[in-house]
């Protein structure tokens, strides 16, 4: 194995063996979910599977900024091995639920805590991975891992169900959480960063979401996000109408399009590192949402099912180009004691395009027919590519000159580049809180959106 090969690194080995392991367990519960509620209400699951999801993402959206605005408060080893062994009891609670309510609010619970955990798991691997080129690596097995449980969970599902209930792929689920948690805790984590955030609670929750508004490369990502949802709804929302209403097909097609699209994002995730090495990540997701695009417009024309399969895998490959180096860009716009914040505010953003869209999809889908609906989303994926590419400035310096205002104001800090001033005696010892001003200043460094950096400084176009 190389040297920029993540998996040299015991401890990242653990973590990506746990998120895997988790995935599959989650692909097993969702199978064992959707035979629970046909068991409970018949031909109407489909409603109830859908409300599900609906819960699924509102608790992303709601929640992710709030976990993420105060998981600085808590080590990061102990709460994500707690929120796996919260998860585990819930998912084993629902096999025993007698009323549908008890189905959605289990799965609102469920997700609440996944809301927690990921983006935090998420934002631990850059401190396992300093370098870039081993983090870009990681970031692609990360995009496989996502794929393969969309390709395999179903698989591993139907061998299992020859040998149990489905009340046993929510145990199975449960496992995964506990193997899950075992390997957290065998991981050694880094230090946990010291953070001192001033201002209210709210102030917290809310600083994750707002810096995150404020940083122009992530409003271009945020951008590209809808265009991924808006292509990634498409396939997964209308691939079964258009395959079996419209050119006839059997299940089996369907699944073979699923799959053509998961395998163009795998191929994608697997050729991106050696690519990003060359070519900045803003070409590289620019040109993955205009081949979303292309492939969204070329399905408005009625394509065959040889023709669904080329442009799906192709929008599979532009999803995979956008979403694979996304980790890469919010890193590089936040400090490590703020990564948590803006982890989960690229979670809680990118989910309500997805939101968003899966019911635009679908409505759109059943009143004006698929092609229509692909015309639609193929405008907005090009849309949404104008804008990022406006939005994320095309020379993007990491490193700033900026000017500070003089400011008076009180918080917990160390001295260094933003605190220097006299101390009467009475402070204490480091980190140490009293009322202090910044002096007006001008300088240069690397420049992300924080307490003592409210706006975005103006960078000069070479």
């Amino acid at each position: 194995m190389n040297q920029q090969n993540p998996l040299r690194n015991p401890d990242f080995r653990k973590l990506f063996a746990a998120q895997i392991i988790a995935l599959l367990g989650t692909g097993l519960s969702t199978v064992a979910l959707t035979l629970l509620a046909y068991d409970k209400v018949g031909g109407n699951a489909a409603f109830v599977l859908g409300t599900a999801l609906a819960f699924k993402m509102t608790a992303y959206v709601l929640f992710a900024p709030v976990i993420g605005g105060l998981a600085h408060r808590f080590r990061r080893k102990p709460f994500l091995l707690i929120l796996d062994l919260v998860r585990a009891g819930v998912i084993l609670a629902i096999p025993f639920v007698t009323e549908i309510w008890q189905i959605y609010l289990l799965i609102f619970m469920l997700n609440l805590f996944s809301a927690g955990f990921k983006p935090v798991f998420s934002a631990t691997i850059p401190d396992l991975l300093v370098e870039e080129r081993q983090y870009t690596r990681a970031l692609s097995l990360s995009r496989l891992a996502y794929d393969l449980e969309t390709l395999l969970s179903p698989v591993l599902a139907g061998l299992a169900l020859l040998f149990m209930t489905y009340t046993g792929l929510f145990v199975a689920n449960a496992v995964a959480f506990l193997i899950s948690a075992t390997l957290i805790a065998w991981t050694v984590f880094p230090l946990d960063p010291s953070i001192y955030r001033s201002g209210s609670v709210w102030d917290e929750i809310s600083f994750g979401i707002r810096s995150y508004l404020k940083t122009p490369r992530l409003r271009g990502l945020l951008a590209l996000y809808l265009g991924v949802a808006s292509a990634s709804a498409m396939i997964i929302v209308n691939t079964v109408i258009y395959i079996r209403e419209n050119l006839g097909g059997s299940e089996s097609d369907v699944a073979v399009a699923l799959a053509s699209a998961g395998a163009g994002s795998m191929i994608g995730a697997l050729g991106l590192p050696g690519v990003l090495d060359r070519i900045p990540e803003r070409q590289v997701m620019l040109f993955g949402a205009c081949i979303m695009a292309t492939g969204l417009l070329l399905t408005s024309i009625g394509p065959s099912f040889p023709g669904v399969l080329s442009i799906w895998f192709f929008i599979g490959l532009g999803w995979s180009l956008v979403q694979t180096p996304a980790g890469l860009v919010v890193n590089r716009s936040s400090s490590p004691a703020d990564r948590s914040a803006y982890f989960s505010a690229q979670f809680s953003l990118s989910h309500a395009c997805w939101l968003i869209f899966y019911l635009a999809a679908g409505y759109s889908g059943t009143w004006l027919g698929v092609q229509v609906t692909a015309l639609i989303l193929g405008i907005v994926v090009l849309i949404s590519a104008v804008l990022a590419a406006m939005l994320w400035p095309k020379y993007d310096e990491t490193v700033l000159a900026h000017t500070h205002t003089e400011t008076f104001h009180e918080h917990k800090h160390t001295h260094g580049l933003h605190h220097r001033h006299d101390h009467e005696g009475w402070e204490g010892p480091e980190p140490h809180t009293h009322p202090h001003r910044h002096l007006p200043g001008h300088h240069t460094h690397r420049y992300i959106i924080d307490d003592h950096h409210a706006i975005w400084p103006e960078s000069p176009s070479p």
